[in-house]
Parts: structure tokens; sequence; C-alpha cells
């Protein structure tokens, strides 16, 4: 795999929570700090999102937004400060309850799709850790053509019942996640990780070892993949990442361990093999190391904390209502 999408894999659980919203009038709605990811993305009207953070964003026709760390915030239908949130908001499942599947004829509508990507943010990675409190993706002729895209066959989805929509649903909405972190990548002026991502070096050498992360890897090999010598990878490597080629390494083999262990049954000599250690003892030692419990109680608490997941529920043109309401 890539560093992107292993980026993304190492904290995805389960299915998204999402909602089509059709809503007219004044409203304005509270949604508290949670584990995860949360989006919107403006299907037809516009509205204003306020995070606890002060970052206030206009949403137009078209725009994408991400909250990549569950950031807690107010939409509303009008420009709003602190204040107004805390006196007028009402808390967002209370919110979706009473909103229209139509909205009423001769009203300014606003229609929404928004929901929530649910993250272990335990093990984050460095790149979903160094996205900003909220990604603002406008809508903009030419730019972001995979986002733009993703977003039409979503509207098209939700827009009529069709054979394999409960599956489609959830593929996309993962999709839009992808293509909203490389649309920030690709705006992005500065953060570590477009500029590392963007060194032909050192994503050379991610590259090489995020697709083979069991095989054995040296700084002499990993120069070899990245065609430089040693002393060129390790100075490019380290300035750009904050840690050596190797370090990188065995963070990483320990973070995919960590994931097999939550989303897999497999035995802890098999993960051992299949990141790169000799045996399990030498696995359980550098997790311990790294994240302060043994394999054993991690995939425990894993278990236990397992987030729910939600499934799109489709009728005649429109989400039903339970899942509207997030029931």
């Amino acid at each position: 795999m890539d560093v992107v999408s292993d980026a993304i894999s190492a904290v995805h659980l389960g299915h998204p929570w999402f909602h089509r919203v059709r809503t007219s009038g004044s409203w304005c709605a509270r949604m508290d700090p949670y584990d995860g990811a949360g989006f919107y993305v403006v299907l037809k009207g516009s509205s204003w999102l306020l995070t606890d953070g002060g970052a206030l964003v206009t949403l137009g026709v078209g725009d994408a937004v991400l909250l990549p760390h569950g950031t807690g915030h107010v939409i509303a239908d009008s420009p709003i400060d602190a204040a107004v949130a805390e006196e007028k908001a009402v808390p967002f499942e209370q919110w979706l309850m009473g909103t229209e599947p139509r909205a009423r004829p001769g009203r300014d509508e606003t229609e929404m799709l928004c929901g929530k990507y649910w993250l272990d943010c335990s093990r984050m990675h460095p790149l979903m850790a160094e996205l900003p409190e909220v990604v603002h993706l406008p809508s903009r002729v030419g730019s972001h053509l995979e986002l733009r895209a993703a977003i039409d066959l979503l509207a098209g989805e939700l827009d009529e019942v069709r054979p394999g929509s409960c599956v489609a649903l959830p593929s996309l909405l993962n999709l839009l996640l992808v293509y909203m972190i490389r649309s920030w990548m690709t705006e992005a002026t500065s953060g570590v990780w477009p500029t590392a991502l963007g060194d032909p070096v050192t994503a050379a050498a991610l590259r090489a070892m995020h697709s083979k992360p069991a095989a054995p890897w040296s700084i002499e090999r990993l120069a070899a993949e990245a065609g430089v010598s040693r002393p060129t990878l390790a100075r490019r490597f380290t300035t750009l990442v904050g840690r050596t080629p190797m370090a990188y390494l065995t963070w990483w083999r320990v973070i995919l361990a960590a994931t097999l262990l939550r989303d897999t049954p497999e035995t802890l000599a098999t993960i051992a093999g299949r990141v790169g250690y000799s045996s399990p003892y030498a696995l359980s030692h550098a997790f311990e190391r790294e994240f302060g419990t043994t394999p054993g109680r991690y995939r425990a608490k894993a278990a236990e904390r397992s987030a729910p997941t939600a499934s799109p529920q489709l009728t005649s043109n429109k989400l039903t209502s339970e899942t509207r309401s997030g029931s």
C-alpha cells in the first residue's frame, strides 16, 4: 500500500455514519467533540460553520469541509459567533430529527450531505495528525476533479434507489475521505507530509517500506530503492519526516501490527511474520515499548471499544427517517 492509504486504514473503523439533510428557514445546530472525522458537502444553498477553536467557514454549493479531528462545532443558516451559537444552537441529533425531508416551496432551502468517519485515534499516523482543524475545499471550476466526481456520484446514488446502493454508498463515502485528504495535500503550501511525499527520494523510501513492510530493509537497500547514497537518504528523510528511515520503519511495523490485532483474529506469531519480526517475543517487546501495553491487552481493549457502524437504509428517493435521525 502507499502512505496515504495506510495512514487512513490504520485508524479507520467500520462504516461511515451519514445523513442527507434538506432544511429551510432559520436553524443552528451544535455537534460536540467526538473520536472521528466529520464532513459536510453542500449540495444546495449555503451554511456557516463555527468551530470550538473559533474558525468560521462559509460554505457554498459544491463546497466540502472535513473536520479530521472531530472538533466540536456549530453549523447554521447564517453567520454566527460564539455568543449566538451558545444562545441558539440545539443538539445536532435533535436538529436532524426536526429537519424536513423536503423544504417548503418558496423558502430558502439548504441541502447537505453530512456524516462521520469512526477513527481509532490511539495510534494516529503523523500524516493524519498533521491535518488542520478544518479542511475547507471550496468548489472551483477545474479544481479537485476527483473530489467533484465523488460528490456527484454520491448525490446520484442518494437521488435514486439503485441495485447495490447499500454497498455503493459506504464505498463512495470512504472514497470521499481519500479525495478530501488528497485535495488538502495538493493545496497545502506547508506541512511535513505534503513536503515529504513531494520529495522523490523520501517518497521512494516511504513507498518501499509501506509496500513491503516485512522485507529485510536496511539503510543500504532503502537508499538503493531511492537511487541515492546512504548519507543522502538519511539526511533528506530525517529532515523531512523527523525520524531516521530505520526508526520510521520500526514505528510503522508496530502500528501495522496494532491494526492487524484490531481487525483480524490472526495469531501474534502470524502478525509478527507479516510485519517483519522474527518472533512473537520480538514483536511484543517493540509493541510494549510503543504502546505501553502487551499485544494481548491491546487486542482485548480494541474489541471493547469497537465503534458502532451504520449501514445506509434507502427508500424511494431519500434516506429513511431512521437513518436521518441517526437511529
